[in-house]
């Protein structure tokens, strides 16, 4: 996820955090400072709430990595590759190959909600042993606020509809049911199209009647009904796109720049042969690829710096592109759009850029196969698209 850093390692997996992190924890410290604590220990003096406050938001987030940790350790144990977990505001995301079979998808996926509950269930219990030892009221609120909000994440997470955990349990017993992973896919998205609505005016209508967190609950909503909408979009395009190689989807000969030259010279004379395209992928001295570069991103150089900056500087480099075999499946390809550098993607042959897909070339190519080969379907071979479609 962009704007993300790397904070340590859990048990071998990369964790990370997006900077949203910090600020959610923030406000979550407040509430408990200046409401939730006062008013179940009142007569405490603000520094004493303060402490607590942030030693609670310290707790979550290690629920937080809790719950991403048994995703990503339960998918290992099943032989699923797991890249990295990274946190943010609305929980957290763990990055991951698909699951071979309905029973690892629903292992992986209901692991999360079961950590979360036990940890509720652990941290109302040490509450309940602080009141009876301690008779402290600062801890049992702080433990208290925990197991319930943990207790609310576990069952929150287990609604029917995805991108939710419910939402992947859903899709791994349809999956088993029907035998088709795309269409539990598609089914799993309905779901939490209507579970994230739903959220959402709720989360509205308990703001409207004074209470501030239906705001929050309103914002997972949306974001909820917005993912399961692309979710099913992707799972549409999937089985549209299913058995189709890369070589079948890229366009060919490729409009490429030189990488050599100072940005000045190369939007004055190779960006001015290039036509509609938006988006180059550049070639070195030697005529091997080296990155690829967006034309709107050469305009924003400021005027002053365009003849001493070469194009290779602002371009993305080739480490960071998609880069893929004529003969690879395209739908494995775009799985992995993540841990590369998006769309276009790069097709090399020998060492040498053999085609580009980009996403005009897949829209070509999806309505094409859904359109059937009887009324011009899917082409055998590569052919003459765009590329510079790709925002």
């Amino acid at each position: 996820m962009k704007g993300s850093i790397r904070i340590g390692r859990v048990r071998g997996l990369e964790l990370r955090a997006h900077w949203s992190v910090p600020l959610i924890m923030l406000l979550f410290a407040y509430g408990l400072a200046k409401r939730t604590l006062p008013t179940y220990a009142p007569g405490m003096a603000p520094v004493v709430y303060a402490v607590a406050a942030v030693v609670g938001a310290v707790l979550l987030l290690v629920s937080l990595v809790v719950h991403e940790a048994a995703h990503a350790l339960t998918a290992r144990r099943a032989g699923i590759p797991v890249r990295d977990v990274t946190l943010w505001a609305l929980g957290g995301m763990t990055r991951m190959d698909q699951p071979a079979t309905a029973r690892a998808a629903f292992a992986v996926a209901v692991s999360g909600p079961l950590a979360s509950l036990l940890l509720g269930g652990a941290a109302l219990g040490g509450a309940a042993g602080a009141a009876a030892v301690l008779h402290w009221r600062i801890p049992v609120a702080v433990l208290g606020w925990l197991g319930g909000t943990n207790l609310l994440l576990g069952v929150f997470n287990l609604l029917p509809g995805a991108p939710l955990d419910g939402g992947r349990v859903l899709q791994a017993v349809l999956w088993w049911r029907t035998g088709d992973r795309d269409r539990a896919q598609r089914a799993a998205g309905r779901g939490g199209q209507v579970v994230g609505m739903l959220s959402a005016a709720v989360g509205w209508w308990t703001f409207v009647k004074g209470m501030s967190g239906g705001l929050w609950l309103m914002v997972i909503g949306l974001f909820v009904a917005s993912t399961a909408a692309a979710e099913r979009r992707w799972a549409q395009l999937a089985t549209a796109l299913r058995g189709v190689r890369v070589a079948q989807a890229m366009s060919r000969p490729v409009v490429t720049g030189p990488d050599w030259l100072t940005v000045d010279r190369f939007l004055s004379e190779a960006a001015a042969q290039v036509g509609g395209h938006s988006v180059l992928p550049l070639l070195d001295f030697e005529g091997r690829p080296s990155g690829v570069v967006r034309l709107r991103r050469l305009a924003a150089v400021p005027s002053g710096r365009r003849e001493a900056l070469r194009v290779r500087e602002v371009a993305t480099p080739l480490s960071q592109c998609t880069i893929a075999a004529p003969d690879e499946l395209l739908t494995a390809v775009l799985e992995r759009l993540g841990s590369g550098g998006g769309l276009p993607i790069l097709v090399m042959d020998g060492g040498r850029l053999g085609g580009i897909v980009t996403t005009y070339d897949i829209d070509r190519l999806s309505k094409r196969q859904r359109r059937g080969p009887d009324q011009g379907g899917a082409p055998s071979g590569g052919g003459v698209g765009r590329q510079g479609s790709d925002a």
